[in-house]
């Protein structure tokens, strides 16, 4: 890499830092172009990303962002996977280092709050942010359900009265 393609990799990986809600910092000992592929194509599937960068050049992305946490972690042979959901990044990155023992979870962080790889695995066990909302509008749909059955009770029931009075009336006159 020259120095212009440095400048725009550092400008590109700030703006991702500047735009994400969770890093997710992993070790990546012999991991084969294969295996990286593979990862990177779940990481897609849950709308992450994974990036291997020098660490120099993402300690200088990270200076005045709220990643600084992560800055320790940045040492050997690392590499990035990040996401607006925290929750799906972390699941991918979990269940692929649990298939691989290649890839170490170091740590990461989600906003200014630094975790450790205890912290992404607890994250991980979290529900998805799509998972949450579905649960959030089935309990919100619910009660208008409940509102309007106990709204038409009362009307089929009257009308299950007056069918009633009709059929009597019928049978009086017959």
């Amino acid at each position: 890499m020259d120095r212009t393609e440095k400048r725009e990799f550092v400008a590109s990986l700030a703006a991702v830092f500047a735009e994400t809600s969770m890093v997710v910092v992993t070790r990546n000992n012999g991991l084969t172009v294969a295996e990286v592929t593979d990862l990177r194509r779940r990481m897609r599937a849950a709308g992450a990303q994974f990036k291997v960068a020098k660490n120099r050049l993402a300690l200088l992305a990270l200076d005045g962002t709220k990643f600084g946490g992560i800055e320790p972690m940045l040492k050997g042979p690392t590499a990035l996977a990040w996401a607006r959901d925290p929750v799906s990044v972390a699941k991918v990155a979990i269940e692929f280092a649990k298939t691989n023992e290649k890839l170490v979870i170091i740590g990461g962080a989600l906003g200014t709050q630094t975790l450790n790889a205890a912290g992404v695995k607890a994250l991980s066990e979290l529900p998805s942010l799509d998972t949450l909302r579905a649960g959030l509008l089935g309990m919100l749909a619910t009660p208008a359900t409940r509102i309007a059955g106990v709204l038409q009770a009362p009307g089929g029931q009257l009308a299950r009265v007056l069918a009633a009075y009709a059929k009597k009336d019928e049978a009086l006159a017959a």
